[in-house]
């Protein structure tokens, strides 16, 4: 008899870490996929996460589980997958963590996981493996955890309670979409209403210092662009949500999709465009420019199709414009916006000259501005390939 060995905690590390890649959980999109150049000697994966931009830290991802109960098309740990299956106790990860931790390899946890059986079960292995690290180990630092499908209410606020960020990832954005991805998951009974309860936890004081996430499997459902934005702008208003993260689908073998076209590349990086001009310019999910099957114009940025798309708003003086109106400018943002209106307190801009030194992309901006009634650029002909 055939008796396969067991994987050590230092290979399961390895093995859990590396399927852990598909949970998104940084500052940008391409958090997951981009090692910080920091892997130690016995390989174990580390990722560079920045959350909210504040601090950069090495980040072990990690699956408290490979094994998983739901039927999802796209997903390599689906049940029935012909896959060897590996999982850690509680306290097998949290010692491997804190190992970790005190070499210097790691300062910050992603705990996700498959759903193995019972989903309080898992929940609870992965609720106790911080447990230990939290209230055993004393580790002070971050950590994000996945909520998972069918987590108690008891369960979900104890997460809130332990974590500094939490995630619910919605897949899809609305129940026809999942349905026809992962029939095992109830869009509003399981995954909304559990980001509605983390939003009103988050009132109390203390809990999850970094917010909450979810995240969109993008191309597998056949769904628009139109879909995606109208559901994270209800999100980012009604559930508090702090960001929104997308992936764009690709086939894997093995999996009922594994003949579907993937997602472009191009597409994902347009919807997280998309979502900075919803999340931190000011536009709702109407205005955001799209073509005629609701979905963004891959040729061009969509702030700068948006600008294309309303001549009557150029060119903007920037010596009269409001902070809401400098932010519809392509090559402007936040940081660039506060310094036109701090610089303009000192006096009057005399001219285009004055944009030197200040953090605006005059190459995009400049077609679109007025500085002291004087252009400055000639022309947005130069910037429509950008």
């Amino acid at each position: 008899m055939l008796v396969l060995r067991q994987p050590d905690t230092r290979e399961k590390v390895a093995l859990l870490a590396e399927s852990a890649r598909f949970d998104l959980c940084g500052a940008d999109e391409a958090c997951a996929a981009a090692p910080s150049g920091k892997r130690v000697a016995e390989g174990l994966a580390q990722y560079l996460f920045q959350p909210a931009a504040r601090v950069s830290t090495p980040l072990l991802k990690v699956l408290m589980t490979d094994s998983c109960r739901n039927d999802c098309l796209y997903c390599a740990f689906r049940a029935g997958m012909d896959r060897r299956r590996t999982a850690f106790e509680p306290e097998e990860l949290a010692g491997a963590f804190v190992e970790m931790y005190r070499r210097g390899q790691a300062s910050g946890l992603f705990l996700s996981s498959g759903l193995a059986g019972d989903p309080v079960r898992t929940m609870e292995a992965m609720l106790r493996t911080v447990e230990i690290l939290r209230h055993r180990h004393r580790f002070p630092g971050y950590v994000h955890l996945k909520i998972l499908p069918g987590a108690t209410w008891g369960y979900l606020e104890a997460a809130c309670r332990l974590a500094d960020r939490v995630s619910v990832n919605l897949e899809a954005p609305n129940p026809s979409r999942l349905a026809a991805i992962a029939p095992g998951k109830e869009f509003h009974g399981e995954l909304l209403d559990s980001l509605r309860r983390v939003a009103a936890l988050r009132w109390q004081p203390g809990l999850l210092s970094f917010g909450s996430t979810t995240q969109f499997v993008v191309g597998a459902a056949g769904e628009s662009d139109r879909e995606i934005l109208e559901t994270v702008g209800r999100l980012y208003g009604e559930v508090n949500l702090t960001r929104a993260y997308y992936s764009a689908f690709r086939p894997l073998a093995g999996t009922p999709l594994e003949g579907h076209p993937p997602a472009s590349p191009v597409r994902q990086r347009r919807l997280y465009q998309a979502d900075a001009l919803i999340r931190q310019y000011g536009f709702s999910p109407e205005e955001v420019p799209l073509d005629e099957a609701g979905n963004l114009v891959h040729s061009r940025d969509p702030k700068l199709e948006w600008a294309l798309r309303h001549p009557e708003r150029f060119p903007l003086e920037v010596n009269r414009a409001s902070r809401e109106d400098l932010l519809r400018v392509p090559g402007i943002g936040p940081r660039g916006a506060a310094a036109l209106i701090k610089a303009r307190r000192q006096g009057r801009l005399p001219g285009p000259e004055a944009l030197r030194g200040l953090p605006v992309r005059l190459s995009r901006a400049a077609p679109f501005l007025l500085v002291n009634g004087r252009r400055a650029g000639v022309g947005v002909q130069g910037i429509l390939d950008l």
